[in-house]
């Protein structure tokens, strides 16, 4: 799982350096969140934000796939998504330094 992990994180940093976002800095958050991540693609097919209730119903769930639907707006409005695993790359800075 270590390496699931490892690339699991290096596809987030990705995204979130295209996003101009930052991922948490907070090192045991981030493992637990993509540990969570893993976790559910292996029980129900699809990364799903472990931060979000799933319903079953893959149409309704679908949203619920990380990056999910809400985080853009989340970061905008609370500095960071739902779960953590995103912030905005000022946090980031600020922690930091």
């Amino acid at each position: 799982m270590d390496q699931e992990i490892y690339e699991l994180r290096k596809r987030m940093e990705r995204y979130a350096r295209m996003k101009g976002y930052s991922l948490n800095p907070d090192e045991e958050i981030v493992n637990m969140i993509l540990r969570g991540l893993l976790e559910n693609k292996k029980r129900h097919g699809y990364q799903y934000c472990p931060c979000r209730a799933l319903t079953g119903n893959p149409a309704e769930d679908q949203p619920k796939i990380c990056p999910c639907r809400w985080h853009e707006e989340e970061i905008r409005t609370m500095g960071r998504c739902h779960c953590g695993l995103f912030v905005k790359k000022e946090i980031f800075e600020e922690v930091k330094n």
